[in-house]
């Protein structure tokens, strides 16, 4: 997919984070020389957010796109915490351009990132993610991720097809760079903020060099951190889950003093230990339900961490490579 050189922002920035994979990211940018339209490389500016890597950089490929500048900071924050901190500081300069999120393994394909930034100038003002229609993980992985997508559902009510790599427009930079929840999860909390967001189907890449450090803990409070941004509505479902368990509880208590009282069919002994059963339900089920309403009262009057406010304090500083 082609996009016209006219169509095409003055700048796009392109945001990502890193953890001791400068060779994945060589790599990386080497494909974009090779696979997009020079047209588009020309107008790209890497910002790369090194989450305080064991390792630096020998070298990487000059000349492509218009700069190359590497955030550092001061600790190890994670991958979602690295991306709030890179949008954080391109909303603080005093120009405006699209951004994309993508990471530095080769996983989100440099080929797609013309059809983000058409796909994003057919959809001004949405962010634009790409939402993966083929993926190359293991059996493992690939059931555990619908399993994810499932849960993700049923405790918040929206739907998660989609990834970091996306196109934020220039004028949406800066309200998403207010959210906190980007904080604890990007995607989340793109949904979170009600900018209105869109998805392309991409297909989803291979690794380009070393091994993912992504592991099964890993990917469980990704998954976590994800369900967390939506608080509000996961504890609301959860509490009416409490609410259907105590009534049924309760239903279960009646069905059982009838039988013993109005019938022949209760078994000796029975009666007391399921009624005694029930009845642990039903104050587990208010217990749970009281806890989740502290929880939320709790998480809504806490000040909130505003990344374009406070992202300065981890930046360690900025270095142009070119």
């Amino acid at each position: 997919m082609t996009t016209q050189s006219s169509e095409l922002p003055d700048r796009i920035n392109i945001v990502i984070p890193l953890f001791n994979d400068w060779q994945a990211l060589s790599l990386l940018l080497e494909r974009i020389r090779a696979v997009v339209d020079p047209a588009l490389v020309s107008r790209l500016a890497f910002l790369i957010v090194d989450d305080c890597s064991a390792t630096n950089y020998e070298t990487l490929p000059q000349g492509i796109g218009q700069s190359l500048s590497v955030l550092r900071l001061y600790r190890n924050v994670g991958h979602q915490k690295a991306i709030a901190l890179g949008l954080s500081h391109l909303a603080s300069l005093p120009d405006q351009y699209p951004a994309i999120v993508m990471d530095s393994d080769g996983e989100d394909r440099p080929e797609d990132i013309p059809t983000l930034v058409q796909t994003g100038a057919a959809h001004p003002g949405r962010v634009v993610f790409a939402h993966r229609s083929k993926r190359h993980e293991g059996l493992v992985f690939r059931v555990f991720y619908e399993v994810y997508k499932t849960v993700f559902r049923i405790l918040t009510g929206k739907v998660i097809t989609f990834g970091n790599f996306s196109l934020i427009p220039a004028k949406q930079l800066r309200k998403l760079a207010h959210v906190s929840e980007i904080w604890n999860n990007y995607p989340g909390g793109v949904i979170r903020s009600r900018l209105p967001y869109t998805a392309v189907p991409l297909e989803r890449g291979r690794r380009l060099a070393g091994e993912s450090k992504m592991n099964f803990v890993s990917l469980v409070l990704h998954g976590l951190s994800a369900v967390s941004v939506l608080m509000d509505t996961t504890a609301v479902r959860l509490a009416l889950f409490c609410v259907i368990m105590a009534g049924a509880a309760s239903l279960g208590i009646g069905v059982v003093l009838a039988l013993k009282f109005f019938t022949n069919t209760s078994v000796p002994g029975w009666t007391s230990y399921l009624v005694s059963s029930f009845l642990i339900v039903i104050l587990q089920a208010f217990l749970i339900s009281l806890l989740l309403v502290f929880i939320v009262l709790s998480y809504r009057t806490q000040p909130q961490f505003i990344p374009a406010r406070q992202f300065s304090d981890f930046v360690e500083r900025v270095e142009e490579v070119y």
